[in-house]
């Protein structure tokens, strides 16, 4: 019999479970489940940047996915599940108790969303992140070299802050902070004390100014100068990371019921989506891969040799061992790709769904109605989008910027706002949802040239999501726009295989990640190729995008 392997990828809106053979990389069955706090929009609060997710939403998605993709598989094949892992969104960290329980787990802290996982979107912690740069500077040593040189609000210490000063009842009862992808494998290993959970190399490297050079975390005397109320989080919480490629050790008698897998099941240590779905995808050297979504992360591997002494400046860190093992990921992304294209679908919604109703009246059942507005809706990126094709590059009058949600890279700024320009008389729809497409394909750009600029060779793109498979149209702008050949897997799922080739390294299979790639792997569904007119049309709207984000940086965006 075939050994199985389960690859769980948790994601902003709702998780996915792959079953995948380990030994050939089929998938044989997916299962989705949104989590239904998240759903209902509980805890969370748009006006001030405030997104939080409840534990429990984890756990019952867990328990759901899991089951769930099983029983479509054949008899046999759970008893077969060799290992296990996750991928989760980042930096999303919660307060813990002694014993490592997220305190929205305890009855008294069940609905107080500081007491919840602040999700990696949560920007409610820029003052605080700004003061944490302040303190590099002034510091004998700069924490935050490794991570771009600039901390930013979506980040470990930035948020744990914060909620340390909004809520005293929460600093009164933690004891310590885990991430999401460190949670979830602690709790299907039973681990019952803090200091017993496995950290992740990919998440304290990349967002907790981890490193080996000043032997972990930055130091107490550092974090008190930031603000007293952080001291002695760091003696309760670790000096060692793992890489994701190693167990932490095996499913717990609880959780083995739960699932219906044996104990035998190797659970695999936790890392980022991103940086599982570039493994996903097939990382290596010279090789960007964008996980294109509600936002974008975009992750790079090089070798030791190729990076040497330098600190790339403006990304979202470099970090040994955060994606592949034995060499160092680099971490980049929009803070915002997809959800630009929902902010202006809301703006168009907003007669469909408040006027439209209103006007048919009684004329309809509400059911009818519901579902006209619902199906109106849904068309109208596709019909933009088809419209947006038709106008030639050299019409558009129209310049956007991608900052709706701030920036994350180059130079993270989560101050910053979105803005547009060039409206006439004759300015219709599909124009501007094209120049919002194209602001997304410039800010890639941006990512793409900053890493060349610091001596990142990149040769080859791959993107993956579902923007990645089914937006020919906006893959083909940034394809022009950056100049450069790219690939999108086959799978939509490349997360959750990323996830599931970890687990099949960590129970065996396969004594190293790349060897795991070299079989799991799901090819690629098409390549996009740069059309050299529109290239060098959208290389001189380029250099007006970056006037304009300069203008709204230095001059409209002051604080």
């Amino acid at each position: 019999m075939s050994k199985y392997v389960i690859g769980l990828d948790y994601g902003s809106d709702s998780a996915r479970a792959l079953i995948v053979n380990a030994e050939t990389g089929e998938t044989l069955a997916t299962s989705v489940k949104f989590y239904p706090r998240w759903k209902k929009g509980l805890y969370c609060n748009p006006k001030i940047n405030q997104w939080r997710q409840h534990p429990k939403d984890y756990l019952e998605v867990l328990e759901a996915t899991v089951t769930d993709a099983l029983s479509q598989c054949a008899e046999g094949v759970a008893e077969n599940v060799v290992g296990i892992a996750f991928d989760t969104t980042g930096s999303t960290p919660a307060f813990t108790d002694e014993t490592g329980t997220p305190l929205a787990m305890l009855p008294e802290f069940a609905e107080n969303p500081n007491a919840m996982f602040v999700l990696w979107k949560d920007h409610t912690a820029i003052k605080e992140a700004e003061e944490i740069n302040v303190a590099c500077k002034k510091s004998d040593i700069n924490y935050a070299k490794y991570e771009g040189g600039i901390y930013s609000a979506e980040w470990f210490w930035a948020k744990a802050l914060h909620v340390l000063r909004e809520d005293p009842t929460i600093a009164a009862k933690a004891y310590s902070i885990v991430e999401y992808c460190e949670w979830l494998p602690a709790v299907l290993t039973g681990v019952t004390k803090s200091e017993d959970i496995v950290r992740s190399r990919c998440a304290n490297g990349h967002k907790a100014m981890w490193h080996k050079d000043w032997n972990g975390l930055p130091s107490e005397e550092f974090l008190i100068s930031v603000d007293p109320l952080l001291a002695s989080f760091r003696a309760r919480l670790f000096s060692e990371t793992e890489t994701a490629d190693k167990s932490v050790g095996h499913l717990c008698k609880e959780w083995a019921e739960r699932l219906g897998l044996s104990e035998n099941v190797v659970v695999a240590g936790g890392a980022y989506d991103c940086h599982m779905g570039a493994v996903g995808a097939g990382v290596s050297p010279h090789t960007l891969v964008r996980v294109i979504g509600t936002s974008t992360c975009d992750v790079m591997v090089a070798s030791y040799e190729e990076i040497g002494s330098k600190c790339i400046k403006g990304i979202c860190g470099q970090v040994d061992g955060s994606v592949i093992p034995g060499m160092v990921g680099l971490e980049a992304g929009q803070s915002s790709f997809g959800d630009v294209y929902a902010m202006f679908r809301r703006i168009l919604e907003f007669p469909v769904r408040n006027i439209l109703p209103q006007t048919i009246g009684d004329k309809l059942p509400k059911e009818t109605i519901d579902e006209i507005v619902e199906k109106t809706c849904d068309k109208i990126i596709v019909e933009l989008t088809k419209e947006a094709e038709k106008n030639p590059i050299t019409e558009s009058t129209m310049i956007a910027t991608d900052w709706i949600n701030g920036r994350r890279t180059p130079d993270a700024n989560q101050l910053l706002q979105g803005a547009i320009t060039g409206f006439t008389l004759g300015t219709t729809a599909p124009q501007v949802y094209r120049a919002l497409v194209e602001a997304t394909a410039f800010g890639t750009k941006a990512i793409v040239d900053r890493f060349e600029e610091e001596g990142i060779v990149i040769n080859n793109v791959i993107g993956i999501g579902g923007i990645a498979l089914k937006s020919p149209f906006v893959m083909q702008t940034m394809c022009d726009v950056i100049n450069k050949p790219i690939k999108v897997c086959n799978t939509d799922q490349a997360c959750a295989l990323g996830a599931a080739m970890f687990a099949a390294t960590a129970a065996g299979v396969y004594s190293k990640v790349e060897d795991a790639i070299a079989n799991m792997n799901s090819g690629f569904n098409r390549e996009y190729k740069p059309q050299p007119d529109k290239v060098k049309a959208y290389a001189e709207i380029y250099k007006t995008y970056l006037k304009l984000g300069k203008f709204t940086e230095n001059e409209i965006f002051k604080y």
